[in-house]
């Protein structure tokens, strides 16, 4: 009778008219029943189910002293505050900020200021354009990570925000053609859950709530939300999937203390993600202990008791459908009292964690039209971003040392991205428009420093590859000609090289056609066939095929700049001219072809009135699709990247136990309390590896050392990251140690059957190496 209570409220008092047939079968499902209308639940596949899991547990601050004084604090304020004043926090308001929380006067109780996005504040003046987290994740580099966190945190607090929406790893990247990818942290669960963990510690050690998103499985835009016609489509996953890949970066950025979690639109196993009981109640509070509050994506949620019940605890950016209609669910029993209170409990306890109670400023946020008093709070992060730029930066091609350059007097340059205004009919106004401006932009409107949307940032500049182009060359006494508009341009014979710039853009709110665009892979050619030393750039939004021209003999060096933020010239060019050593490793695969993606290329579309796209390869995406498909070999795998110098790894890898393998559990023990991120055991150390890097070149740089597992049991991908280390920067001859901690979790499988992580016995591979297909050393482990 709850759930068809759930049912009927919805319908009764909700924003939204539908057939009553379609409500209420959207809302069981919510309740657990994930069925599909006019569908047996026996007949769906495991990956359609959605089990209820009710009541929603309360929180209780046991993660540690911290959470625990922060809860106390908490329930001191919420035990004074009338059902009336209760559901207000739990809600949305109008305001000056993007998410404005309800306010208790009478208490002191402030609302709370939510802003966008993951790579910097949006629609602000005096913040900065940081590099988006594609880019920050293709520098496999822990402590630029925390940095970026952590400017982006002190930006955050200084504007008086006291909610970042982010970081992302929702889409984890399944979808090649993914719209929203690049605000993520690659594809691999494992490097997306060391950024989301370093940048949460960042963003939150500046006093700023963090709130990873989307809370789970939205790896598409197409069809990713309720509309009129039709519902959102089910992304339908079986449980082990959904642990072991979309879960599991989540995890890092519990444990690093999240105070907040962002639900998503779509469906997940046929129930709305913010109503879904199974993953917000069963896996986010109960199994992985988180203490802070569920917000919705704006506008996210699709029902009133049915979204309470199942763990949802704020809705924005207004009531919803909770507001007059919650506090009558309370009076008429269908939500409880204890579930709103633990709901604004929830919602305070992080703002109590992070002491934002003591004189944490107020919100210095306002429209572009407004004349106010500029609060600058970019401090001197510029620098920062010129370093991520450039460590974030992949060479995957370079042909008889044609970089770095010595010192050339004659460049030409030619292409649509190098410079920030290069089609003269299109409108200038690319950057610090708002949330709209940024998704009809083309790829003839300048380069591209971020993508669109959401996440999209508002820089106080651009420093375009043609302005530092132009400040290095000044230096030299050389000279420049370009040509930005031309699909066919005239080359120069003194020039020492020839530059094309090119781009790849994506956006929220819609999936990208193609990857890869017949313009631009035309002006590559034509320069190429009369320029013999042809240099490509490309800023790209996610993967970007290049098979169309790379292997050309006249083509001698490719980049992949990504989407480098506001200094993205200077970054290029210190990459160009030897200044940095290139590091930066790819953080997805490359293929051929777009059609090697198989099954994974493009978004699931249907005109069906209840859409659904089926997760059937599982585990097997990115490099671990290309890993189990010989017949397909990607141009360019994930973790590739070149360097000005050499390394060698020494063969002899070293693997030590912390415990006799035999001595180590299946299972956690479950008389140990789960805390926030997981059972505490599954960050245990279990084994260090050692492994010595040496350059052989004769120029300085650093590795990216990278540790891939091979799980036993034959069901795994053959190889899965499991670690990376920045070695260096070593002097030619240099030799170092890399090392990496292994953790229960990164040996560990979800066991469906017993609904935990699973330490299986037997043989598991151990490889190190340059990428997940250049492996230089190996060892065999067994366990049991």
């Amino acid at each position: 009778m709850e759930y068809l209570r759930s049912a009927y409220d919805s319908l009764r008092g909700g924003q939204r008219v539908l057939s009553t047939k379609t409500a209420v079968s959207s809302l069981l499902c919510a309740a657990g029943c994930s069925m599909q209308p006019g569908s047996d639940v026996s007949e769906l596949p495991y990956y359609g189910r959605s089990p209820p899991v009710y009541p929603s547990p309360p929180g209780n601050g046991s993660t540690n002293s911290r959470w625990t004084t922060a809860y106390a604090d908490a329930r001191r304020l919420v035990a004074q505050m009338t059902v009336e004043e209760t559901v207000n926090v739990t809600r949305g308001w109008p305001g000056i900020c993007v998410g404005n929380t309800g306010e208790v006067p009478r208490l002191g109780v402030p609302a709370l200021c939510f802003a966008d996005g993951p790579n910097g504040i949006r629609g602000q003046e005096f913040v900065s354009a940081f590099p988006a987290g594609i880019h920050v994740a293709a520098t496999f580099d822990r402590d630029l990570m925390y940095r970026y966190g952590r400017a982006l945190g002190d930006e955050y607090h200084g504007k008086g925000i006291n909610v970042a929406l982010g970081p992302v790893a929702g889409p984890l990247g399944r979808v090649a053609r993914g719209g929203r990818n690049w605000e993520g942290l690659s594809n691999d669960p494992y490097l997306a859950g060391v950024g989301m963990g370093a940048i949460t510690r960042g963003i939150q050690a500046a006093g700023v709530i963090a709130t990873p998103k989307h809370w789970l499985l939205n790896e598409q835009e197409e069809r990713r939300r309720w509309a009129p016609d039709g519902d959102a489509i089910s992304a339908n996953v079986d449980d082990r999937t959904l642990h072991e890949l979309y879960a599991f970066p989540f995890m890092d950025a519990l444990r690093e203390g999240a105070g907040g979690i962002m639900c998503s639109y779509q469906r997940a196993n046929h129930s709305y993600a913010c109503q879904n009981s199974k993953l917000l109640n069963g896996i986010l509070k109960t199994e992985l202990g988180f203490e802070g509050f569920v917000v919705s994506d704006w506008d996210a949620q699709t029902s009133g008791v049915g979204s309470a019940n199942a763990g949802l605890d704020l809705t924005m950016p207004n009531a919803g459908f909770w507001g007059e209609s919650l506090i009558q669910a309370v009076h008429n029993g269908s939500v409880s009292r204890d579930r709103i209170t633990d709901m604004a409990t929830r919602i305070l306890a992080p703002y109590y964690y992070l002491r934002q109670e003591n004189g944490y400023p107020p919100p210095a946020v306002y429209p572009p039209t407004h004349k106010h008093f500029p609060v600058d709070v970019q401090e001197d992060h510029a620098k920062l971003i010129k370093e991520i730029g450039a460590a974030g930066t992949v060479l995957v091609k370079n042909v008889n040392k044609t970089l770095p350059f010595k010192k050339p007097r004659f460049l030409c340059v030619y292409g649509y991205d190098a410079t920030v205004k290069a089609s003269p009919w299109e409108n200038p106004d690319r950057y610090g428009g708002g949330y709209e401006a940024n998704f009809g932009w083309n790829t003839l409107n300048g380069t591209l420093i971020t993508a669109g949307g959401s996440g999209g940032t508002t820089p106080p500049y651009v420093v375009s590859p043609f302005q530092a182009l132009q400040e290095r060359i000044t230096k030299d006494r050389g000279i420049l000609r370009w040509d930005f508009y031309s699909e066919d341009p005239t080359t120069y014979a003194n020039t020492e090289a020839c530059l094309v710039f090119i781009n790849a853009y994506a956006s929220e709110s819609f999936d990208r056609a193609s990857l890869t665009d017949g313009f631009s892979d035309r002006l590559v050619l034509n320069v190429a066939a009369k320029c013999p030393n042809t240099i490509v750039v490309v800023h790209s939004a996610g993967i970007r095929t290049v098979d169309a021209w790379i292997t050309h003999p006249n083509i001698t060096a490719v980049l992949f700049a990504g989407l480098p933020g506001q200094e993205s010239g200077h970054s290029l060019v210190a990459v160009l001219y030897g200044d940095v050593n290139p590091s930066g490793r790819l953080p997805y695969t490359v293929a051929r072809n777009e059609a090697d993606y198989g099954a994974l290329l493009e978004p699931a579309t249907s005109p069906a009135r209840f859409p659904e796209t089926n997760f059937t390869e599982g585990l097997y995406i990115d490099y671990r699709h290309f890993d189990r498909e010989p017949a397909t070999p990607p141009r360019f795998e994930f973790g590739f990247g070149l360097s000005y110098t050499a390394f060698a790894y020494a063969p002899d890898l070293s693997v030590a136990p912390r415990r006799p393998p035999a001595d180590m559990a299946a299972y956690p023990d479950p008389a140990v309390p789960v805390v926030q991120g997981g059972h505490p055991s599954l960050w245990e150390t279990l084994f260090v590896v050692r492994c010595t890097v040496t350059n052989t070149g004769d120029t300085p740089g650093a590795e990216i050392a990278q540790l891939y597992v091979g799980v036993p049991g034959g069901d795994s991908p053959v190889r899965q990251l499991r670690g990376f280390v920045r070695v260096g920067p070593l002097a030619p001859g240099e030799g170092r140690e890399a090392v990496f901690e292994l953790t229960r979790r990164d040996l560990s499988v979800w066991d469906v059957a017993a609904q935990q992580w699973l330490l299986r016995r037997g043989p598991y591979e151990v490889w190190v190496g340059a990428s997940s297909r250049d492996l230089r050393a190996r060892r065999t482990v067994v366990v049991g």
